[in-house]
């Protein structure tokens, strides 16, 4: 990839008006969006089959016309993506040839059994080969996720530590970390939770050197406008919000509550979708979800 699209990318991510569209569905959470989407477990035979449904809905909502740049500014890819093809073009660079959109890759495996009443990532093997590929096809930057169940200042501790751990040698490639600490809404000390999460992701920000900068993608607060400092940090170049459960409505009602803040959303982004809409019934409710979250985001 030349400097002169890297600079681009890096100054649409940073300052353009839109949001990040989270379509990595993976390996776990695939049966149940494939449910949303109306397609029941018993209607795909095995793991393959389940992953061409996936991708099949995918490429329906990249391909959908109301799915434009003008509101979306990257899209959250999974791992198996990288190789699959919309008009005989590979995904990430469809969306950057034909759309002019942004393509961040989903790299974690999942996660561990609660611990410290968090959930850690899984080993990553071969992280420096999926690296070399994502680069190679012209990913902008990678996705991690961890959850965070409790405030057990431990348990978060170790949870940022390793997101950063991991995201320091994701910059030494030259590709931009999207660290996900995401915190639980539905737990009773969740606001205690996001400020020890938030002094923890302000000491490991502090550490880092030169380089690329970094994303993070973070719960809505309980207290509105809590990460607008972390936003002028001049090593974060965005921050976005995960939809983690709300409905699409809750989630932009609270988003617009947070200046600095764009969607990545999932759930929110396809909730109400189903494979078995006309085009026309499908084209509308997805321009809804994304009228909302762009408005939401801006």
């Amino acid at each position: 990839m030349s400097m002169v699209l890297d600079e681009w990318k890096l100054n649409r991510m940073g300052g353009g008006s839109g949001f990040i569209a989270a379509l990595d569905q993976s390996g776990g959470s695939t049966p149940k969006a494939l449910r949303q989407y109306g397609i029941e477990e018993n209607q795909y035979k095995d793991e393959q089959e389940m992953f061409a449904e996936m991708q099949k809905m995918r490429a329906r909502i990249i391909l959908s016309p109301v799915f434009m740049r003008e509101k979306i500014l990257g899209v959250i890819l999974f791992e198996r993506t990288l190789d699959e093809q919309i008009g005989n073009v590979i995904v990430p660079q469809y969306l950057t040839e034909s759309l002019g959109m942004i393509s961040f890759l989903k790299i974690d495996k999942g996660l561990t059994e609660i611990a410290q009443d968090v959930q850690v990532m899984r080993e990553i093997p071969k992280l420096g080969d999926t690296l070399e590929k994502a680069r190679s096809v012209g990913i902008f930057g990678t996705k991690m996720r961890s959850v965070i169940h409790s405030a057990n200042l431990d348990g978060i501790r170790q949870v940022v530590l390793q997101q950063f751990e991991i995201a320091n040698y994701i910059r030494d490639t030259g590709l931009i970390p999207i660290i996900e600490p995401e915190v639980n809404i539905k737990i009773s000390d969740k606001f205690d939770a996001e400020i020890m999460l938030l002094q923890e992701l302000e000491t490991q920000i502090s550490k880092l050197g030169d380089g690329p900068p970094i994303m993070l993608k973070l719960t809505l607060p309980t207290r509105n406008g809590l990460y607008f400092d972390l936003a002028n940090d001049s090593h974060v170049l965005r921050i976005a919000a995960l939809s983690g459960g709300y409905s699409t409505d809750d989630a932009c009602s609270l988003l617009k509550k947070n200046p600095r803040m764009i969607a990545s959303f999932s759930r929110g982004l396809t909730e109400g979708l189903t494979k078995q809409m006309s085009d026309s019934q499908f084209n509308a409710i997805l321009k809804s979800r994304i009228d909302k979250i762009y408005e939401a985001s801006v």
